[in-house]
């Protein structure tokens, strides 16, 4: 974990196969406007110890409200990139009291309709594995689901396949989407709108850069996240 600045809270939460380093810029530019940023690793990530069983998102937010509770951090912002915007949905739908203000930046968790071309995929897989099982891991699925160890891969498929949409619409603080404009993980058009039309006081904008848009261009993103911050003020 990191702590950066003294004033109020900001509690970073990055995302899949990231860690807390990814929040760098934003780090630097909340301690420089007097707020106290705290960037956790979460399990199995960064340099956090790693899982023992397959975690799905809301194991993530039981361990997010112990994290705060451990820390003593009562009532945060949050800035949440991609998995960490899954958690924070699911945490803070059901602890609604323990978070001020709400930043999702690229966030994740809407499960699509699957095209025929993916099903016929999945049934390839599944004829796959059953007679090799090896072959079928190296072969098929994306390079980031390849590149997780076993436990990791139980978790992923637990966290990909868990739509939010009823979730999101349980929270209640003042929430800012922001989506880069060549995001291909999770686009404007799809997660951005339909989150917007699920969190009632939401608002959506659309900026330069892809999925890691905070940090390609924190000179703008930077800018967004503090005034948001201080709209409190």
């Amino acid at each position: 974990m990191s702590r950066r600045g003294t004033g109020r809270e900001v509690l970073l939460l990055h995302g899949y196969m990231s860690c807390k380093e990814s929040f760098y810029y934003q780090s630097e530019a909340l301690a420089a406007a007097h707020f106290r940023a705290v960037a956790p690793d979460f399990p199995g990530f960064g340099r956090s110890q790693t899982l023992d069983e397959a975690w799905s998102v809301c194991d993530y937010a039981d361990w997010l409200i112990s994290f705060m509770d451990a820390e003593g951090i009562k009532r945060p912002s949050v800035v949440a990139h991609s998995f960490g915007a899954r958690v924070a949905l699911c945490a803070f739908s059901r602890h609604g009291e323990r978070v001020d203000r709400l930043i999702i930046v690229g966030g994740a968790g809407i499960v699509r309709q699957r095209s025929p071309q993916y099903m016929r995929r999945v049934k390839a897989y599944r004829a796959v594995k059953k007679l090799f099982p090896k072959f079928a891991e190296r072969h098929f699925g994306s390079g980031e689901y390849r590149a997780l160890p076993p436990i990791m891969r139980e978790s992923y498929k637990k966290i990909v396949n868990t739509d939010l949409r009823t979730v999101a619409a349980g929270i209640e603080a003042p929430t800012l989407l922001v989506y880069g404009e060549d995001d291909c993980v999770t686009p404007y058009s799809e997660e951005g709108v339909i989150f917007r039309s699920a969190i009632s006081k939401s608002r959506l904008v659309k900026m330069q850069g892809g999925h890691f848009c905070f940090s390609e261009h924190a000179e703008i993103f930077n800018p967004l996240m503090l005034g948001f911050l201080r709209e409190n003020n």
